[in-house]
């Protein structure tokens, strides 16, 4: 396969991947009715996904720098399509926890995996980054508004087997033509295109030092929020409706208007670097925190708009450093160190919800911690080159 039609298929691997981590928080409302759990005891059933997601990028990252990537690709296709099917045929917490620790584990292939391959195949990684990332977040989007629905017409056990099956089928699909193009070109399909900044090993050290601060930092606010967003909205809008499928409704909403918000970033990254960017978007995510903590009525869904806007807009901006100052040989296992940091905070940000909120802090309390965590990754974006530099090297060389 050529470029273009393999960045297609990562596109939608990015798509599968946030989709099927967004199923269980919106599903979750539906299973602590049909199983009679509290908020605090259902949301637990999902620690092993996160887990396992955070668990698995290491070794993820780890073949993706020996083994043939696009193998790796359709293994998290058909992977985490079995495993959703798996999760739809639970009979109980026990099996359903073992099939969503499946579903994370086989979804933590693609950031280390995915992002690596996009790295590579563009001269602009910045919009290619963007773009990948919309699809992404329009997987975001996706889970919300198909789970509320089918949840909500059909019980929750339905927004797990459909997107399941139709993940195995587009695996399938990858696969047999990855190997046709092998098998016909005798190459991979992979190509090294791009650039790197020409920076000492200092400033790379630095830069990749200050992905990690967002990675941990910045997981904790993405995270926190995706996952706490339809039960924010199923409390701040009690007084309005208390049907899944239209609080569903509003979340796929903010999310699918916010998947695009990448797009003028990943523009503005190859412009002008990413310090100035960063530090823009870091003090609008601490106001919009701020709102979204004492919002209430229908007005928190244009608040939660304007703040997840702004976290979807910052998600290039480690993909883009990555491309641009960490050599090639080792970009797979450097993602797959963002990224354990990054879903480890995920992992915990689980039981750390359901904990808070079954202590009675609610969510008021709980987006000003996530306030904090923006400033503190304010304080590491102040480390990073002031613009990047106009000679750059060929990634090839290194």
């Amino acid at each position: 396969m050529n470029a273009k039609v393999t960045l297609r298929f990562l596109n939608l691997g990015h798509f599968f991947d946030h989709f099927f981590l967004l199923i269980f928080p919106t599903a979750v409302i539906a299973i602590e009715r049909d199983w009679q759990l509290d908020y605090g005891s259902a949301l637990a059933l999902g620690t092993p996904i996160y887990a396992a997601f955070a668990l698995g990028t290491l070794p993820a990252g780890w073949l993706g720098d020996r083994w043939r990537r696009e193998w790796l690709i359709a293994l998290l296709f058909i992977g985490c399509g079995g495993a959703s099917v798996f999760a739809a045929l639970s009979s109980g917490p026990l099996l359903l926890m073992i099939s969503l620790g499946a579903m994370g584990l086989f979804a933590s292939i693609y950031h280390p995996v995915g992002l690596s391959m996009v790295t590579q195949m563009s001269t602009r990684p910045g919009r290619a980054l963007a773009v990948n990332g919309v699809y992404g977040n329009l997987g975001l989007a996706g889970a919300t508004l198909l789970t509320g629905v089918m949840a909500e017409t059909f019980g929750w056990r339905s927004a797990f087997l459909l997107p399941g099956i139709i993940s195995i089928a587009v695996g399938v699909v990858y696969l047999v033509l990855t190997r046709r193009a092998a098998a016909s070109a005798g190459v991979s399909g992979e190509k090294i295109m791009p650039t790197m900044i020409a920076a000492p090993r200092s400033t790379q050290i630095r830069v990749f030092a200050v992905i990690l601060v967002v990675a941990l930092f910045g997981g904790a606010i993405f995270n926190g929020v995706s996952i706490s967003l339809p039960k924010l909205f199923e409390e701040r809008l009690s007084d309005i409706t208390s049907d899944l499928s239209v609080i569903g409704g509003y979340t796929a909403l903010v999310f699918a208007i916010a998947a695009f918000a990448q797009l003028p970033v990943g523009d503005l990254l190859d412009r002008f670097g990413a310090k100035p960017i960063l530090a823009t978007l870091l003090v609008l995510q601490i106001a919009a925190l701020t709102i979204v903590a004492s919002t209430s009525g229908f007005l928190v869904v244009p608040a939660a708009l304007v703040l997840v806007l702004l976290m979807f807009a910052e998600l290039p901006v480690t993909g883009w450093l990555m491309g641009r100052y960490v050599p090639l040989q080792w970009r797979s296992r450097a993602f797959a160190v963002e990224y354990v940091l990054s879903l480890g905070m995920s992992s915990a940000i689980v039981p750390l919800i359901a904990g808070l909120h079954s202590m009675g802090y609610g969510f008021d309390r709980q987006y000003l911690f996530l306030a904090v965590s923006a400033a503190i990754v304010l304080l590491g974006a102040a480390a990073l080159p002031a613009r990047h530099r106009k000679t750059a090297v060929a990634t090839a060389a290194e």
